[in-house]
This record gives structure tokens, C-alpha cells and sequence, in this order.
């Protein structure tokens, strides 16, 4: 049995991350991660498509630190379905370092959107990933985004490059600030410079509510070495285009990925090759996130 699997097949995170050799700012936020269970106590969503190893808030909270950074964005994933309990528990217990994004279902109601909003969920995610999902959540987006609106949340989409141009007029008709995860997932073995990904610049050009995660290569890497090289020209292109609408996250534990096992080392030493300068490192690890999550704390510094 491989040290990076379980005896059913589950891949699990790094158990020995090199240290990177960036190092973060001051104040730098991991804008996405997970927590996962423990499974005895936080049950996954009987409707999952996948199963995650366990990955709970205190190992999230020594990776954190192991890394360099000083926050984290914990966002809901499938398999926990709509039950946002592991998520809660751990922004309770994160002492303010941590915020969320929630998954709720159309039928929420005004006080239970407002318990979320105390503990620190400052979102809603939606997939539109097919293979992940039963159902593409239309109706339930619409009706959703009227009902956050009033607390000042966004919206997280996760959808895949193949799928944007017939979600491209729904997609920008969204009310709210909206993020995108993981670049849309881009071909990468495209050019950067082609169609496809010229329609995703185009969707973040046109509507400056949207946001962008340059986060993933591990996901979206075509290279067996996993250096993601094939990746970077993608995400500095958003980087330089964008600036002040980028956000960076580990994705740990790195659920329902097959391909590899990432170490986070390596994904923090990333950033640097996409986030050249000084000033956009800050923006994007930084000043960005911060003005997202954590608005109050931006407006008490100004």
C-alpha cells in the first residue's frame, strides 16, 4: 500500500510537505481549502460522487502555519453536501483567522443564512461540474443569490472550461460578486493564447464583479513531472490582467484528485512564477482576500 493511499483507494494529502521556499507576506490568506470529517463525527453526504480521506480543521489549521500564511477560506465541498457542520465547527474554533463558503439549498431560510453569516461564511459555492454533480443548480442559483444579497456574500462557481460558453450569459447575469474556481479549469494543452481561454478572459474582462482563483495546477497540469509549467502562462496572464480580483489557495486536502498526490511546498512555490512582483504577491495573497473576507478589518485600517 502506497504511504500516500488508503487500502480503498482514497488518495490522501502530503504527509511530509517540503517547507517552501517562498516565503508568504505578512498576513498572507489561503482563500481555498477544506476541512473533511472526521467522518464519525461530521458524516459525508450520502449523495457524494467520491469519498474524502479525512483532512480535520487541526491539521488544516499546522499546514497553515508549516506554510507560512495566517488565514485560511474553507469552502464547502460535495461531499459534505448541503450539511455545513465541519465547516462551521471549524470557523468556531478558528479564533477569527478563519472565514467560509457554505453550500445551502434553495429552501434556506432568512435565520438560518444569518447563523452561517455569524459564524463567518461570507458565501455560497455552486458546482456546475457535471461529473460531479446530479443536477446543474440553475433555479437554485437564481433563487439563492436574492436571498444572500442583504448579507453582503458572494457567489463561488465551479464549472469546467468545455462548459462556459453555454453558461457564459447566465454566468454574467449573477447579481453578486462571483469567483471562479480554479481558472475555469483550462485546457492547458492549449495555448494560452487560443479561443477557449480567450473566453474566459473575456467573461472576467466584461464583468468586473467576477473574481478569479489561480489555483490547481495540480488539477490542471498535463506534465507527468507535476512542475506545472503548462500551467503557469495561464495563470499569470489572469494575474497581470486582473490584479486586483485574484485570489490563491492550496486546496487541501486535494479532494477526488487521481492523478498525483501534490506537496504543498511545491504549490506555494508557485505562486512566484505567476505572481512575479512583489506588489502582485501582496494583492493576491493579501490585500485581495482580505477585501473579500474580512471587509470590516480592511475599512478599520483605512
Amino acid at each position: 500500500m502506497s504511504e500516500f493511499t488508503m487500502d480503498f483507494g482514497w488518495r490522501v494529502y502530503h504527509p511530509n510537505p517540503r517547507k517552501p521556499e517562498f516565503v508568504p507576506p505578512a498576513g498572507a490568506v489561503d482563500a481555498h481549502c477544506h476541512v473533511f470529517g472526521p467522518g464519525a463525527v461530521f458524516p459525508y453526504a450520502a449523495q457524494r460522487k467520491y469519498t474524502p480521506c479525512d483532512g480535520p480543521k487541526e491539521k488544516l489549521w499546522a499546514l497553515r502555519d508549516y506554510l507560512g500564511f495566517s488565514r485560511n477560506v474553507i469552502v464547502q465541498a460535495t461531499c459534505h453536501g448541503a450539511d455545513n457542520r465541519a465547516l462551521i465547527d471549524a470557523l468556531l474554533h478558528s479564533e477569527g483567522k478563519a472565514r467560509g463558503v457554505a453550500t445551502v439549498a434553495a429552501d434556506v431560510n432568512e435565520a438560518e443564512l444569518q447563523a452561517l453569516h455569524e459564524a463567518g461564511v461570507r458565501g455560497v459555492r455552486f458546482n456546475f461540474v457535471k461529473r460531479l454533480v446530479d443536477k446543474l443548480p440553475y433555479e437554485s442559483l437564481e433563487t439563492i443569490s436574492t436571498k444572500i444579497t442583504a448579507l453582503g456574500w458572494h457567489i463561488v462557481i465551479y464549472f469546467e472550461a468545455a462548459d462556459l460558453a453555454e453558461n457564459f450569459d447566465f454566468f454574467a447575469s449573477l447579481p453578486t460578486e462571483v469567483v471562479v474556481d480554479h481558472m475555469g479549469r483550462p485546457d492547458v494543452t492549449q495555448s494560452v493564447d487560443g479561443e477557449a481561454f480567450a473566453l474566459f478572459l473575456r467573461l472576467l474582462e466584461e464583468n468586473e464583479n467576477f473574481w478569479c482563483k489561480v489555483s490547481c495546477p495540480d488539477r490542471l497540469t498535463a506534465e507527468a513531472s507535476y512542475r506545472y509549467d503548462d500551467v503557469v502562462p495561464f495563470a499569470k496572464r489572469v494575474v497581470d490582467m486582473f490584479p486586483d480580483r485574484v485570489l490563491w489557495g492550496t486546496d487541501w486536502p486535494h479532494p477526488n484528485l487521481k492523478s498525483h498526490t501534490p506537496d504543498e511546498g511545491d504549490l506555494v512555490d508557485f505562486i512566484p512564477r505567476i505572481a512575479t512582483t512583489t506588489e502582485l504577491q501582496r494583492k493576491l495573497l493579501v490585500d485581495n482576500p482580505m477585501r473579500l473576507y474580512w471587509p470590516e478589518e480592511v475599512a478599520l485600517q483605512a
